[in-house]
């Protein structure tokens, strides 16, 4: 699950990690008033998406003075901002942060998630604040300073300490930012984070360091036990889709192709999509019905697959361990009858009750297309694609 800037900040503020004072506005008097309530003459007015890269799309202005906070905010209210994380389509802004403005003397990078090789969360630090990690990664690796933490203790201080002086840091910038790594782990530990990035961190000249920015998003699975976070759930921000996938427990990611993909586990979901696009073809989405799934789960994502205009032939998969085929098969042919459904489905079944499904698509007379192996399945999608 992923959250704005804004409540980042406020989870972190509980765990004591610095960050600058500001409130959140979703109108442009609101971002005044905010603005007057935050010490200092420099404000910053930024746009609250759930993507990165809004400076670079004009979504984060400087402000030098109520006036100007008033300028900016009805520039970037209602805007449809685009940067490299929304895609060409965008997203539009339905809230502001307001924020005081820093006294900046550095500008770094600290970032924890998951290392899935060693199984362990790592701490990631660089002195190349404000830039993309991965680019950061890709050209100036040695700049990337980690620190692998064992799950049994968590983030040490002599880890915090190393990091600390591999950016660089010495006296009360040194002590401050030790403090900040440690909360700021405690912090991604305790919330079930999945990422929690500060891009930039900040020193300032007073010596204080800061979040000037965060990314924090979570494991959806743990959100039973963090029903405050939930709350901060924005579901404008979240495709319309992947939320009605949601309501039937359907694990539902949508892409940019026009296959639409219906497949049972997540392994064998990601080994569709990689033959799809070895035949030549380019999936539409993600969509895992789960290993239980009975012919209601499988109706279902048959609608959701439908209902993106994108799609221009199916592909469904269905391994049958734990759920029978017949079920699917029934699900199917269901949804299609429930459905008006113009365009191709190709259908491979294998496994539990395969061959009684196989009989219930044929009795059904509706036009599916029957793949005996993965391969004939992907070379059948694409095939009916070109035509």
């Amino acid at each position: 699950m992923k959250i704005h800037e804004y409540q980042a900040k406020e989870i972190l503020r509980k765990y004591n990690v610095p960050v600058p004072e500001g409130h959140v506005a979703y109108t442009v008097d609101g971002a005044v008033q905010a603005a007057k309530e935050i010490k200092g003459k420099i404000k910053v007015v930024k746009a609250q998406i759930h993507a990165g890269g809004r400076g670079k799309g004009g979504g984060v202005k400087v402000a030098k003075g109520i006036p100007e906070v008033r300028k900016y905010a009805k520039q970037i209210l209602g805007m449809n901002l685009v940067t490299h994380q929304t895609g060409p389509e965008g997203k539009t802004v339905k809230r502001l942060l307001i924020e005081q403005g820093m006294n900046i003397q550095k500008e770094l990078y600290v970032g924890i998630t998951l290392d899935r090789q060693q199984s362990r969360n790592v701490v990631m630090v660089s002195t190349e604040g404000g830039m993309e990690i991965e680019k950061v990664a890709t050209e100036t690796p040695e700049k990337i300073l980690k620190e692998t933490v064992n799950p049994a203790v968590g983030l040490q201080a002599y880890q915090a300490r190393k990091l600390a002086f591999g950016l660089g840091l010495s006296g009360i910038q040194f002590k401050n930012a030790v403090k900040f790594l440690l909360s700021l782990y405690k912090a991604f530990d305790e919330t079930d984070a999945t990422i929690a990035e500060i891009n930039p961190l900040v020193v300032t000249k007073e010596g204080d360091v800061i979040a000037l920015d965060a990314k924090m998003n979570f494991d959806d699975n743990a959100m039973y036990r963090h029903r405050d976070i939930l709350t901060y759930r924005d579901l404008d921000e979240e495709d319309p889709l992947e939320i009605e996938a949601s309501k039937y427990q359907l694990n539902y990611i949508k892409l940019d192709g026009n296959v639409g993909c219906m497949v049972n586990g997540a392994g064998l979901a990601m080994a569709t999509m990689d033959i799809i696009k070895l035949a030549g073809g380019e999936p539409a989405n993600f969509l895992d019905v789960g290993g239980t799934a009975n012919k209601e789960t499988v109706a279902n994502g048959f609608k959701i697959i439908l209902t993106d205009p994108k799609v221009k032939a199916i592909l469904i998969n269905i391994f049958g361990g734990i759920v029978r085929c017949d079920r699917v098969a029934q699900g199917v042919i269901d949804a299609v009858n429930e459905i008006k459904v113009d365009i191709p489905i190709i259908v491979r079944l294998d496994g539990t009750n395969a061959e009684e499904a196989a009989v219930l698509l044929e009795k059904s007379k509706m036009n599916f297309e029957v793949a005996s192996n993965l391969k004939e399945a992907a070379e059948k999608v694409t095939a009916v694609l070109a035509n």
